[in-house]
């Protein structure tokens, strides 16, 4: 009985190590494209010395233990999944919203957004339909979930877009104090 218990601690550590090590590489990864090199560089030391151990551990005696292939396998896909949910609670960083409202409500909404407390630039462009507003909202990710809640509150079929802004300089962000560059 106290060799099956043995067996099973060792799945676990091969396990938990690399659900530590794959977490902190999508962290890594994160840090990496938002420019922070030197945080991305002391995780990825961390990273490294758990894969080296657990790839020790798990190939010490050949590969004749289906159980530790499961278990590194396992915490891998796991790994991920929990370095993600991490990434999300982290919410590190900044995102643009572009916003594409139909043209009788771009004031409405605009004038809504910055209630609430966004920075929205109006840019003009020309569409399929002709003329349109673009709203562009630069903010922290972490509002992202409630600017698209002002948005879907308003109007839930609104066409928008997402994305990462990896650097900026100039201007400001209501909640934060003015950026260098201004």
């Amino acid at each position: 009985m106290e060799a099956w218990a043995g067996i099973l601690l060792g799945y676990l550590l091969i396990f938990f190590a690399r659900v530590a090590d794959m977490s902190l590489g999508v962290i890594r990864i994160l840090l990496l494209t938002r420019g922070g090199k030197w945080q991305a560089s002391l995780i990825g030391f961390l990273e490294v010395t758990i894969f080296i151990m657990v790839l020790n551990f798990v190939l010490q005696d050949g590969l004749t233990d289906p159980g530790k292939i499961i278990a590194y396998a396992t915490g891998f896909a796991t790994g991920n999944l929990v370095g993600a949910l991490i990434e999300e609670r982290l919410a590190m960083g900044f995102v643009s919203l572009q916003v594409f409202p139909p043209v009788k409500q771009v004031d409405e909404m605009t004038a809504l957004f910055r209630r609430e407390g966004f920075g929205v630039t109006l840019v003009s462009g020309e569409g399929r339909d002709g003329y349109r507003k673009i709203l562009f909202l630069f903010m922290q990710r972490k509002n992202l979930p409630r600017a698209l809640k002002v948005l879907n509150g308003h109007d839930p079929k609104c066409f928008f877009s997402v994305s990462d802004a990896r650097s900026m300089r100039g201007g400001g962000i209501p909640g934060k104090s003015v950026i260098p560059g201004r």
